[in-house]
């Protein structure tokens, strides 16, 4: 089949090296010798999945540490998908080129709502049946993980099990369970899957519907499957395993450098934040690991740039003297060191400065709403004078480029608030023709707000498709010099919603939409709202009751059975400050907010502390 791909089907694609493997620091273990076998599939393309830093934590952990195999597959692009219906190949692993059907586990990476209809389609390719309970002694375990299972339940027929929260230490578990339980009939593989902490496994789960069709419960329908699952959670980033030698791309990808993930969780508590709350508590690495970390990676890509990514990086406590020795170290050979988007303060601008002093690119910044109301209801931190004192930091620096994060349709959202990020925008570009040294460039980027599951704002509702374009059109009235507006669409917002709070009924949309052609839906240019829109009215499922609906806080849902070791009380005292217009502090220099995380999961912040990385020349 390999060679047959390589003369004949790749060159009548795009973009071939996708498909072709090999890549440096790929690893191709023995097929026959290794133990488990597991493709690790991510649902869209290369370019995207190859960017993702827990697969490339997954990938060498279990190649590096164990006698398992592990081997990557991604979402093949529609011109190779027709092209494989056509010619019969089913989808492969680019290490050893073997049929996805002949590995023992796949396990998919759902990080976006709208890559489901993507894992139909690969599992289509691959010859395995898309509903589980469809799959036989012969085929592979399905599993899922990723943050979109933290609401498992609209794509839970899909799935024979999935994974609730951090991966690294349950996997491993996984592996050797399967290993273990060879010619164990597939049902009772599962059930001893279901007993591993942060193991969800569907058909041992049965639902239950109220008169009105409103979700009411789902209880376990075998005494040893657990009634609540409870999310794993790595209790030591410091001593996790970190790749040395990621695999490097023959074709650029989306983020295309060595990356050290410095911390995982936040201490933010913004409410609409989905992140932030379930993956909770702050966990990170020390100075010297980091240190060690880069070097190692430097030395086996090739990369001249090296991210340092989390969820709030400058929130990092050992973020000033990492970012000084890295640009000390690697500066002289050209290296450069990148951060993601910055708190609104000047601290994040210096800092900007400090790894940007050769050359200005865009300065990202996220206020996420124009006025100072709207900031406390979602409780982000930010003030107006922090975000000008910023502005100005940067303008007079150097900085000609700025891009700005904004939402819309948050709760307790009025006109004023919309006028507030003109408002905003039009000082942020006065200031930046003032003190910048040439013509400024402003851009403003508006998601729409979508209500997630386990966050404050888990029962407010979502703005309708109508209302989200009204304040399209009510925002881009003005003709602004020197300010662009781009907005998220708000059809692809109202599926999203539609998917992040429903039920198992939403499965079967799931699966209709696959078969009327719906694939690549996080691509503006695949995605056929239309489509969605039939298989949602041939199904029976008013999306209206998921997105446009509020919820009570005594109504069930259908993600109740997950425990993410946030405490209810917690989310509806944080929703209750909304409501009230109330900010909530930061535990992790204000005092504990009693969220419920560190002694539900037996978890503790884990803040690190300098070290004498830097003396012992690490």
């Amino acid at each position: 089949m390999q060679q047959k791909l390589i003369r004949d089907i790749l060159p009548r694609v795009s973009k071939p090296a996708r498909y072709t493997g090999g890549e440096l620091n790929s690893i191709k273990k023995n097929w026959d010798s290794s133990g488990v076998k597991m493709l690790l599939a991510f649902p869209d393309v290369y370019e995207v999945g190859m960017s993702h830093v827990g697969s490339k934590i997954l990938y060498g952990l279990v190649n590096e540490k164990t006698n398992h195999l592990l081997e990557r597959c991604y979402a093949p692009w529609p011109d190779m998908e027709a092209i494989m219906r056509e010619e019969g190949i089913p989808l492969y692993s680019l290490e050893s080129f073997q049929p996805i059907e002949n590995f023992n586990i796949i396990g998919f990476s759902l990080q976006y709502e709208l890559s489901l209809t993507n894992v139909l389609n690969m599992l289509d390719l691959g010859r395995i049946p898309v509903l589980a309970k469809d799959r036989e002694a012969q085929h592979p375990i399905v599993i899922g993980g990723g943050p979109v299972c933290a609401n498992p339940e609209p794509f839970a027929d899909f799935f024979d099990a999935l994974v609730i929260g951090d991966g690294e230490e349950v996997l491993l578990e996984i592996l050797d369970l399967v290993q273990g339980c060879r010619g164990v009939p597939r049902p009772d593989l599962l059930m001893q899957m279901a007993q591993l902490d942060g193991v969800y496994v569907p058909s041992l789960y049965e639902v239950q519907y109220a008169s009105q069709g409103r979700f009411e419960s789902i209880k376990p329908l075998e005494s040893k499957a657990p009634e609540r699952v409870r999310r794993r959670v790595v209790k030591s980033l410091d001593k996790a395993y970190f790749p040395e030698k990621p695999v490097v791309p023959y074709m650029s990808v989306v983020h295309d450098r060595a990356v050290l993930e410095v911390m995982r969780g936040c201490q933010r508590g913004c409410r609409f934040c989905h992140a932030g709350m379930v993956y909770r508590p702050v966990r990170e690495r020390r100075l010297n690991t980091l240190l060690a970390q880069a070097e190692a990676q430097i030395r086996s890509t090739g990369y001249d740039e090296v991210s340092l990514v989390s969820l709030s990086t400058l929130d990092f406590s050992q973020v000033k003297p990492l970012v000084s020795e890295l640009v000390q170290r690697y500066r002289p050979e050209g290296i450069g060191v990148a951060l993601p988007s910055l708190r609104v303060d000047q601290f994040s601008v210096d800092l900007a400065n400090e790894v940007q002093k050769v050359r200005k690119t865009t300065l990202t910044l996220a206020p996420e709403a124009g006025t100072q109301r709207l900031r406390d209801v979602i409780n982000k931190n930010v003030t107006e004078e922090q975000l000008m004192d910023a502005v100005e930091a940067a303008f007079s620096s150097g900085w000609t480029a700025l891009k700005l994060y904004f939402m819309m349709g948050l709760p307790r959202e009025n006109y004023e608030d919309l006028d507030g990020i003109i408002d905003l925008l039009v000082k942020v570009k006065g200031r930046g023709d003032e003190l910048a040294p040439r013509r400024v460039e402003i851009r403003a980027s508006l998601a729409c707000f979508v209500p997630k599951a386990h966050t404050p704002f888990q029962w407010r509702p979502q703005d309708s498709i109508a209302e989200l374009r009204e304040k399209r059109r009510y925002l881009s009235r003005r003709r602004l010099k020197g300010i662009k507006l781009s907005f998220h669409d708000e059809e692809t917002s109202f599926l999203e919603g539609a998917i992040a709070r429903g039920d198992r009924r939403m499965a079967q949309v799931i699966h209709r939409a696959w078969q009327k052609g719906c694939r690549f839906d996080g691509w503006s240019e695949h995605f056929r709202f239309p489509a969605w829109q039939e298989a949602l009215a041939e199904c029976g499922v008013d999306p209206d009751f998921y997105v446009t609906r509020g919820v009570g806080y005594d109504e069930a849902l259908p993600w109740d059975f997950i425990d993410t070791g946030i405490d209810k009380e917690f989310l509806i005292r944080e929703d209750e400050l909304a409501n009230s217009g109330m900010s909530s502090s930061d535990c992790r220099h204000e005092g504990c907010n009693d969220c419920g995380v560190c002694p539900s999961l037996e978890v503790n912040l884990e803040i690190g502390e300098g070290d004498d990385a830097l003396a012992s020349g690490i």
